[in-house]
């Protein structure tokens, strides 16, 4: 395995160099508790598109109060919205020692990014006592062997969150997590929510273990009224590994895929005049990853690293739908690439004003030109 370690090792040095240039300047200090969203909008007698949505636009320097209902008001015919169709899967596995194992990302070369967690009221929490050559035993025969740190820069493993770990399962793995596995929770949620309750309207390809989120409030009836405006709508597919990054770290490693009618479809609505929208960070991060420096979309498959930043900046969307990131998570580095500080700022002091709803199934915010 130390063919696979150190590669992954040069990578991992140079991306937290990166990161430490590149740090957020945070809009918000903390979070108040009161303000996380423990469970989907419909457990609060609510619908998925009635959700909040604030509009912040950044040449007028104004900050809007909506509902997710409203997005045509805000788009105009002509404009494009490029969503994300990667389905979550139930990537939390109990071992038998009554941890939870949470699978992040499958890396090139088959290793997997995991982490270690302890059950905690109806989600979990970080568990740091894990050992690199760990073996966890896991329901139906399946295993996992912790091989190292990721990222690999850590000088002792006590304090480690993330590992690589080679796993081993009795049957393919879609198969043995439907029947093994949930849908990864976290501490702060109440209530066991069935995997339905992590999809988006466009989720078609298995492959995210945290829910694409800024997808969420859509359904069948706000994209009929949005076509009928005249909004096109295009697809990509970016699988979402762990978000839940420490303070500093960059996002990780990412399988996507930008199909050549959607970058066709970027770049006519840009030379018409339209607005290529970003329905949230992953369809960003990928529609980012095959636009040039002359702001062309090209079609595109892989694995991206990317990080954008305010310094990069963005070339191919020119507005951003997304949700309401933690003080010392990496994704506002790429919200004020697109926003700007300032708006940015004037958001978050809004949101937080208004009380606005944090983390997967929260509030939304919209960030235009």
């Amino acid at each position: 395995m130390s063919a696979l370690l150190e590669p992954l090792m040069r990578k991992q040095l140079t991306r937290k160099a990166l990161a430490r240039e590149a740090l957020p300047r945070e809009p918000i200090a903390k979070v108040p508790g009161d303000l996380v969203a423990s469970g989907p909008p419909e457990s609060r007698g609510l619908t998925r598109d009635t959700v909040r949505l604030l509009v912040a636009a950044r040449e007028a320097g104004t900050v809007e109060h909506a509902t997710f209902r409203d997005l045509p008001r805000f788009l105009d015919p002509g404009d494009l919205l490029v969503v994300n169709t990667s389905a979550t899967i139930p990537a939390a596995i109990p071992t038998l020692d009554g941890r939870l194992l949470h699978l992040s990302t499958r890396l090139p070369g088959g290793a997997w990014v995991v982490e270690v967690r302890r059950p905690l009221g109806d989600g979990s929490a970080a568990e740091l006592g894990a050992r690199p050559g760990e073996r966890l035993v896991l329901p139906g025969g399946g295993g996992a062997e912790l091989l190292a740190g990721y990222p690999l820069d850590r000088p002792h493993p006590d304090g480690v969150r993330l590992w690589l770990a080679a796993l081993r399962l009795p049957q393919p793995l879609l198969h043995y997590l439907g029947r093994h596995a949930r849908p990864i929770r976290y501490a702060y949620t109440v209530g066991a929510w069935p995997l339905r309750d992590y999809q988006s309207v466009f989720a078609t390809e298995p492959g995210s273990v945290e829910m694409p989120s800024a997808g969420r409030g859509f359904t069948p009836e706000l994209l009929t009224a949005l076509v009928a405006k005249g909004v096109g709508v295009t697809p990509l597919v970016l699988h979402t590994g762990v978000s839940s990054q420490d303070a500093g770290e960059p996002p990780y490693a990412e399988q996507y895929r930008v199909p050549p009618e959607t970058a066709a479809r970027v770049n006519a609505t840009r030379a018409a005049g339209g607005r290529v929208i970003a329905v949230g960070t992953t369809v960003t991060r990928a529609l980012e990853t095959v636009t040039g420096p002359d702001g062309r979309a090209a079609p595109g498959a892989g694995w991206t690293e990317l990080m954008v930043t305010p310094e990069r900046g963005v070339r191919a969307l020119d507005a951003l739908l997304t949700g309401w990131h933690a003080p010392e998570a990496s994704h506002l580095a790429l919200l004020e690439a697109v926003a700007g500080q300032e708006i940015l700022r004037a958001s978050y002091a809004a949101a937080l004003a208004e009380r606005y709803l944090w983390h997967e199934f929260g509030d939304l915010h919209l960030l235009l030109p």
